[in-house]
C-alpha cells in the first residue's frame, strides 16, 4: 500500500512540474531558471507546511514523498547551475544558488510556522483535523 500511495502522488507530482514549468517558460523567457526555482521553492514551503502540520504517514506517503518528491527537482537545480557556470554567467549563477538554498530554507520554516498558527487558529475545527495524527 506504501508503495501505490508514492506512486500516486509521484505520478500527480511530475505532472504538475511538467505543467508548471511549460507555463512559467512559456511565459518567461531567458536564461535564468526561474520555473525551476519556483518550484522548488514552493515545494519547500508545502513540506514545511506538512511537516508543521504533523501529517499523518498515509497523507506523507502520498504528498510529502510521493507528490512533492517527484514535484520538487534537485538534479535538474544542479545541471542548471553547471550550465551556467558552463556560459561564465556568474550572476545567474550566484542569485540562483543563494536564491534556491537561503530561501528554501526560509520558505521550509515559514510553511512550518504557518502551520503552527494555521493549527492555532483553527484546532477547533473538524477540517484540520483530518491530516493530524
Amino acid at each position: 500500500m506504501d508503495y501505490l500511495l508514492v506512486a500516486i502522488g509521484g505520478c500527480f507530482g511530475a505532472i504538475a512540474r511538467f505543467q508548471v514549468t511549460n507555463t512559467l517558460t512559456k511565459n518567461f523567457k531567458g536564461t535564468f531558471p526561474h520555473a525551476t526555482l519556483f518550484i522548488n521553492l514552493l515545494g519547500s514551503y508545502v513540506l514545511g507546511l506538512l511537516v508543521g502540520f504533523q501529517i499523518s504517514s498515509t497523507v506523507n506517503l502520498l504528498i510529502g514523498i510521493g507528490f512533492l518528491g517527484a514535484f520538487t527537482t534537485f538534479s535538474t537545480m544542479k545541471l542548471e547551475l553547471l550550465n551556467l557556470l558552463n556560459e561564465g554567467n556568474w550572476v545567474y549563477f550566484t542569485n540562483y544558488f543563494i536564491l534556491t538554498y537561503l530561501f528554501g530554507i526560509a520558505l521550509a520554516y515559514a510553511g512550518f510556522m504557518s502551520a503552527s498558527l494555521i493549527h492555532d487558529l483553527f484546532s477547533h475545527f473538524s477540517f484540520v483535523h483530518f491530516m493530524l495524527k
